[in-house]
């Protein structure tokens, strides 16, 4: 069943089927607005892309929903959360610039290590990662495709592992939300493809958001596509 939303016009699944809803979402800064107003029903489970140029504040747009930034006005309710400390309890994100990067002097062996230790209660002693470790934490993400060594430095992967490496790390403990940014960063096109069906594959089991610049290519896995508008500043229709 289905209804109208009389002030946006979405039509949209009834009850709870939403796993984030903005209404009039606006982000500005010291230099003006960033993004919005943006209106978005993404329902649970499933891929889910929010295109836009460089500057339509895409990625700002992708930690707001994320909990990791305050929109300046409108409304956001994401999983039934609304506070920001909330939905960042709900949420992982991977593939920030400047926010997730990893170091390309680590091996694979010394992040995997790192981030069970990272969730793991306070008081008990992690050994190091070992192969069977790099499967649990690497393979929910990499599916068939082979895993990285142990023994690989960071600097080793190419962009798409590199990417899934992130995402891996990220996603340990499998949070409803997950949130990808900028699919352009693997800029190989058969290797993007790839991309896109590893996280149409997690949103089996959770909702996974991405950014693009572009639309995805014709025989893309289904998604739900959010085309973005140019910020507009305050005041203007």
């Amino acid at each position: 069943m289905t209804s109208m939303d009389e002030h946006t016009g979405f039509s949209e699944p009834s009850g709870h089927a939403l796993a984030v809803r903005a209404d009039g979402l606006t982000r500005s800064g010291s230099l003006g607005p960033v993004f919005g107003p943006v209106d978005l029903r993404i329902p649970f489970g499933g891929l889910a892309v929010i295109q836009g140029f460089a500057g339509s504040g895409r990625t700002s747009l992708l930690l707001t929903l994320s909990g990791r930034m305050k929109p300046s006005s409108g409304t956001l309710r994401v999983l039934g959360r609304t506070a920001p400390a909330g939905i960042r309890a709900v949420s992982a994100i991977a593939g920030f610039q400047g926010i997730d990067n990893i170091s390309e002097s680590v091996t694979v062996r010394d992040l995997i290590t790192e981030q069970i230790r990272w969730d793991a209660t306070w008081y008990l002693l992690i050994r190091r990662a070992g192969q069977r470790e790099l499967e649990q934490v690497c393979a929910p993400v990499f599916g068939d495709r082979p895993l990285p060594n142990l023994t690989d430095y960071v600097s080793d992967l190419g962009e798409l592992d590199n990417l899934l490496l992130r995402i891996a790390v990220a996603n340990t403990r499998t949070p409803p939300l997950l949130l990808v940014d900028d699919l352009e960063q693997v800029r190989d096109e058969y290797d993007r493809a790839r991309l896109v069906e590893h996280l149409a594959m997690l949103g089996a089991r959770q909702t996974v958001i991405a950014s693009a610049v572009n639309p995805l290519p014709p025989g893309s896995p289904a998604h739900e596509f959010h085309p973005l508008t140019d910020a507009t500043p305050e005041g203007q229709e």
